[in-house]
């Protein structure tokens, strides 16, 4: 088979990477890939970002299937062109992937369908937003409706802090503050069934001791470590199923991914937020430990046969730490050369670097993943530690309490 695979972070390279794994895959295109996917086993850059275009080189090239890693072509509807012209795609559709695009919408989707989540009101206007805030005990949470990169969310302590997000906003949810844990649950849906991946816990804030501003994510762990069985069951109960209900009674029709953000608190799994991709870095840490050929889940979600396959998985941990330019997620520089060494365990997969004569430089924000299973979670946060410390990658900074 071939694979068109949409995106250029760490996510898509390890998606690229796990489909490289099968036997039944002989090419992936990446449009428009980075420097892992330039040097990975079967991968190959494109450099076509326009949906039309791509879809025109998927029909022309006979790509099989075309995957989408980012949100932004979901919200803006790659995966209905793609459809129109007869091809085969997993995403969300346009319709479908408003339940990531608009918070607003989630949450009234989350009500209707008496999905359990965070006491909530949504503002489109600010004054009255703020009349709402002075009123309200905080801390308090605060979401600006559209995409923002996993960066749109504030937890804030005071009304003063409060008032400076929301007038930077066009519409806001304002929602209760849940005390609890987070857990990240991927999931493959074919709108007749969602099969959950393993979980997994992201660490979002920038620096050591979950201090500093949110990011895209600066590692993760998977399998969550606090999320027990009951606490499966309460999210299958109380939140997987009324989601599938809730996807047929709108009738939405798509293969793809749906990304459960939790809060699990002294009463149990609450929905914090819908995405409708997979996760960066939690696709890193969770694909290295899936058994099942990869490409035979996207198409048997492709064909709507999900309820015939089983995921099996490794009865191991994985830990992802990121590398990112100093500076992220504010202001930093880029063009900074790297070396990577060739880990005899674990994978490196690259987030934002290109490679420029044979050589890889530094070109975003989040620019390495070091993704490493073990045994055991010590084992496996050992090991992506002792990787980094194998890399040579200047103006860099990293989390030194992943797993920890």
């Amino acid at each position: 088979m071939k694979f068109l695979v949409i995106g250029s972070g760490g996510r898509e390279h390890a998606i690229s990477w796990k489909l490289a794994e099968s036997e039944k895959v002989d090419k992936i295109y990446c449009a428009p890939g980075n420097g892992g996917t330039f040097l990975e086993n079967k991968c190959e850059n494109i450099n076509i970002t326009d949906y039309y275009e791509l879809a025109d080189f998927a029909a022309r090239m006979g790509v099989d299937y075309t995957f989408v890693g980012p949100e932004l072509p979901l919200v803006e509807g790659i995966v209905d062109i793609f459809r129109d012209k007869g091809l085969r795609i997993i995403g969300a559709d346009k319709k479908a992937a408003m339940l990531e695009g608009s918070k607003s919408y989630a949450k009234n989707f989350m009500k209707k369908y008496g999905i359990r989540t965070a006491e909530y009101e949504i503002f489109e206007d600010m004054e009255e937003a703020a009349k709402y805030l002075k009123s309200k005990k905080h801390p308090v949470v605060i979401k600006s409706d559209g995409l923002e990169g996993g960066k749109g969310v504030l937890v804030s302590n005071s009304p003063d802090e409060s008032l400076d997000k929301i007038y930077k906003c066009d519409k806001v949810v304002i929602e209760e503050y849940l005390e609890g844990f987070e857990v990240s649950i991927l999931s493959i849906t074919d709108c007749k069934t969602i099969l959950p991946f393993l979980s997994a816990k992201d660490h979002k804030q920038a620096y050591d001791g979950n201090i500093g501003p949110n990011t895209g994510g600066m590692g993760v762990v998977s399998p969550n470590p606090f999320f027990s069985e009951n606490h499966f069951h309460d999210f299958e109960k109380n939140i997987l199923i009324p989601t599938l209900e809730g996807l047929k009674n709108e009738n939405m029709d798509f293969c793809g991914i749906i990304f459960f953000g939790l809060m699990v608190t002294e009463k149990g799994c609450h929905l914090l937020e819908y995405n409708m991709r997979m996760g960066d870095p939690e696709t890193q840490a969770v694909l290295p430990l899936l058994k099942t050929d990869f490409s035979d889940l996207l198409r048997s979600a492709h064909e709507g046969k999900l309820n015939e396959i089983e995921p099996e998985w490794k009865d191991s941990s994985n830990c992802v730490v990121v590398l990112a330019s100093k500076g992220y997620p504010g202001k930093y520089e880029t063009g900074f050369e790297i070396t990577l060494p060739d880990p005899k365990k674990g994978k490196i997969f690259v987030s934002g670097a290109c490679i420029k004569e044979n050589r890889m430089f530094s070109s975003g924000g989040r620019v390495l993943s070091v993704s490493s299973c073990g045994n055991n979670l010590d084992e496996a946060v050992g090991e992506a530690y002792s990787i980094i410390d194998k890399i040579q990658f200047e103006n860099s900074f990293f989390r030194k309490d992943i797993g920890r």
